[in-house]
């Protein structure tokens, strides 16, 4: 960064150096919250999402799991994995006995990441310096989140105005690609060239569209040399989130921000001065290609934004379909 000293990349602090003096919301809500920006989303502020419904459409903005195609998850991490554990066929064979009355039933089960589809990080999820969001010590992750998992959230539920800013379209893309960049100057550029503004305490969120290039391209190409377009960091866009008190973030990525910063060579910064020192919430590979399509016909970029994770005990993660209201 100007005016720092260059970062030693060997160095196990740099996350700390670079983010010094960062601001942090730790104690803002007491020594023991683990929702973060979530409490910024209060009841005068649902209603001032409920406002946004001027249409009475419902459009949901999930990624489909289980795609024949594959589904968009982070290197190293398996494809959900579907399976039957008994259908018609099973009564055909006579391995099933139907139940009294005649009747059968299909049942199944899946085996999957819970951060391998549409999904919440826990605000536990990412730390550096051996301290959760809250300054929760790093051992409350051994075994399951003892603190800061997502159940908290899941239990509050995230239901405020939400806004879309389409970045690849601000570029004239149809989506950005590896090595594209999104900076503060970026969004508010987005917000106003679609007439939009963006108020304290909105759920922002960007359609990128790179996701939808692992249908077109197929895996082998989109996952080479993988380090997703999005936002990346600086001080500027760091204190922006921090005044405007925006409690969520949302992309089609699966990141939320750029893997690695150009700037620093570090992997998912912002996941470290935006979730874990400012606890915003981060909700990763929506597919908000219906959603913009519809807000380009009808020029309405705001709605009802209602995401529900499951309730998943010390999870670091959970699934949901988000919903948008116009």
């Amino acid at each position: 960064m100007v005016g720092k000293a260059p970062l030693n990349p060997k160095d196990d602090r740099r996350m700390s150096q670079l983010l010094a003096g960062s601001p942090k919301n730790w104690g803002r809500w007491g020594p023991d919250d683990e929702i973060g920006a979530l409490n910024f989303l209060t009841s005068a502020e649902i209603l001032r999402g409920a406002r946004a419904i001027r249409q009475g459409k419902v459009i949901t903005c999930g990624e489909l799991i289980g795609s024949p195609t594959g589904d968009p998850i982070f290197p190293g991490r398996a494809q959900p994995q579907r399976a039957n554990t008994q259908d018609h066929g099973s009564y055909q064979a006579g391995k099933k006995t139907p139940l009294p009355g005649g009747i059968q039933y299909a049942d199944d089960q899946i085996t999957m990441f819970l951060q391998g589809s549409t999904q919440y990080d826990a605000l536990g999820h990412v730390w550096y310096d051996d301290q959760l969001w809250n300054g929760y010590p790093a051992s409350e992750t051994i075994g399951g989140m003892k603190k800061a998992s997502i159940q908290p959230i899941a239990e509050r539920g995230v239901v405020g105005r939400g806004v879309l800013l389409d970045m690849a379209a601000a570029r004239g893309k149809f989506a950005l690609e590896k090595g594209d960049t999104v900076t503060l100057d970026d969004l508010l550029a987005a917000a106003k060239k679609q007439g939009v503004t963006i108020e304290k305490h909105d759920i922002l969120c960007l359609r990128i569209g790179f996701l939808q290039l692992l249908h077109t391209q197929g895996p082998e190409k989109f996952y080479a040399d993988f380090n997703e377009p999005g936002l990346i960091y600086s001080p500027e866009l760091v204190d922006w989130f921090h005044k405007m008190e925006i409690p969520a973030l949302c992309t089609d990525t699966i990141s939320n921000e750029m893997d690695f910063d150009p700037e620093n060579g570090m992997q998912v910064t912002l996941h470290c001065a935006l979730m874990r020192n400012l606890g915003i919430l981060f909700n990763e590979i929506c597919n908000f290609e219906a959603l913009a399509k519809d807000c380009h016909e009808d020029g309405q970029w705001d709605f009802l934004y209602v995401g529900a994770p499951l309730k998943v005990h010390q999870g670091t993660g959970s699934p949901l379909n988000v919903v948008a209201i116009k």
